[in-house]
Order: C-alpha cells, then structure tokens, then sequence
C-alpha cells in the first residue's frame, strides 16, 4: 500500500470526509484546552416547573472536550463557562478560575467563542487591525481585538503551541446572524495570518446544516444532548486529525512544545 492511501491523504479530501472515532492524530497532543462558551461546556436545559422558564447548567462531563478525552487519552481542559465572551474570558473569568496557571499550559488551544460575543452582546466584530501582536494590551474594544488577545496570553503561556479557531455552523438564521456568522468565519481565517502555529476548523463551511431535521437528533432545547456534543467532538478530532495529515512538517516537534528542545529552524 502506498503511504498516502494507508494515510488517507488524496487531493480531494474534505476536512469532514474521514470521520475517526479515535480521533486519528488529534492524539498526539498530550494536553489540549478547550476555551469557549455553553457549546464547549455541555450546558443542558432543564425545567423545575414547566410553567417557569427552562434552567441552565454546564455539565462537563458531557462537554466535546470530555468526549475528546474518552477518543484520544488526551488529557482535555475545559476553560469554558456557559455564556462566556471573549472580553469577559480575559477581564474576569480566565484569571479568577486560573486558567492561565502555566501548570495547566496545553500543547493546544481549541477556541469556541464569538457566539456571545456576536449574536447576543452584538459587540463590533473589528478586523486583524485591531490586534497588536506585540503588546494586547493596546487591543481595540471589538471581538477581534479581545480575541487576540485570549491568543497572545496563551502564546505567552506556550510559544510553541497549536491554536484552532472554531467557525460557528449554519442553522436557519436571520439575516443578522446569518451575516455575522459568515464574518465570523472570514475574521478566523484572517488570524492564521496574524498568528503563527494556527489553524481554522471551519465548521461554517463543512459541517451539516443546524436545520430542524438535525436539531430534532442533536438538541434538548437550544443547546446540544449528549449525542450532539458526541457528534461535535467526531467532528473536532476528526478535522484536526484531517489538518496534521495535511500539514505533517508543522507538528513534527509537538512532543517539545513549550520546551527548550524546540527548534524554531526545523519549521
């Protein structure tokens, strides 16, 4: 057998194409954090009284992460909170719960956040312009600016580690959301650009559609059941999985990350 067909690489192959219930690859990262809002965290919706509003609760265990960490043996973090925006994860909640004790540094950085930040609190998304990569603290007051920063911190954290920005899917959205999510997905692609060792996982583009027929599997109310967090962990692990087999060179030193054994000249 040739190594491209025992690896499944051919020039056709979409990210989603190759589903791997051990997650492939994605098992190369010893320790991998998960930042994001109540769809990183396995937030589910409960009534006490049927006649009163639907109750929130993050339950972890059933977060994508926890599933990613059942498929790979990678030790996973969830660096989430229901709710969470990019502004509030680094002016509050990131410092208060400890997430960036560089004893919990992680080899990679999976980031889930904008739906707050963008369909709910409706902050101006910005552009890469708002990022000074040298200093984040002179980042604008738009989504993109605070973004950069949740990314500067934890390069400060690990140099060398891997960073995957999540797109957020299509559903049958309203114009507003429709358009934000489409910008969204652009501003992600441009901060590979911007940031070295980074990579998109656009679900924007190759994930199934949320419609109706698709919610009625995966959904309790609003958020995920525990079929569509299992579902979205397939999904993440399998396009990581899909991104190493594509770019093998890029995370040949994982291993060293965050080390002195790392060698910048090797990239």
């Amino acid at each position: 057998m040739k190594l491209d067909e025992y690896l499944g690489i051919c020039d056709n192959e979409l990210p989603l194409d190759n589903i791997k219930e051990n997650g492939g690859y994605t098992c190369i990262f010893q320790t991998i954090a998960c930042i994001g809002d109540s769809l990183s965290s396995g937030e589910f919706e409960y009534y006490v009284d049927e006649s009163k509003p639907r109750q929130y609760i993050d339950k972890f265990e059933f977060s994508w992460g926890q599933f990613m960490t059942k498929m790979t043996g990678s030790k996973v973090y969830n660096f989430s909170r229901g709710g969470m925006s990019a502004k509030e994860y680094m002016e509050t909640f990131a410092d208060e719960n400890n997430m960036f004790d560089v004893s919990k540094k992680a080899d990679a950085y999976i980031i889930a956040l904008g739906v707050n930040d963008l369909l709910n609190i409706k902050m101006p998304i910005g552009t890469i312009n708002d990022i000074d990569v040298n200093n984040y603290n002179n980042n604008k007051d738009t989504f993109a600016g605070w973004y950069g920063r949740v990314i500067s911190k934890y390069k400060e954290i690990n140099p060398q580690a891997k960073f995957f920005f999540i797109t957020m899917p299509k559903e049958v959205d309203s114009q507003f959301n429709a358009q934000m999510k489409k910008e969204h997905c652009e501003l992600l692609h441009a901060l590979t650009k911007v940031f070295k060792y980074s990579y998109v996982i656009d679900l924007y583009k190759y994930a199934p559609i949320y419609d109706e027929a698709f919610k009625e599997k995966f959904f309790l109310h609003d958020h995920m059941n525990p079929a569509g967090y299992k579902l979205t962990a397939l999904m993440i692990a399998s396009y990581i999985d899909y991104i190493i087999r594509s770019n093998f060179k890029d995370f040949k030193q994982v291993g060293f990350a965050g080390t002195k054994y790392y060698l910048e000249n090797l990239e």
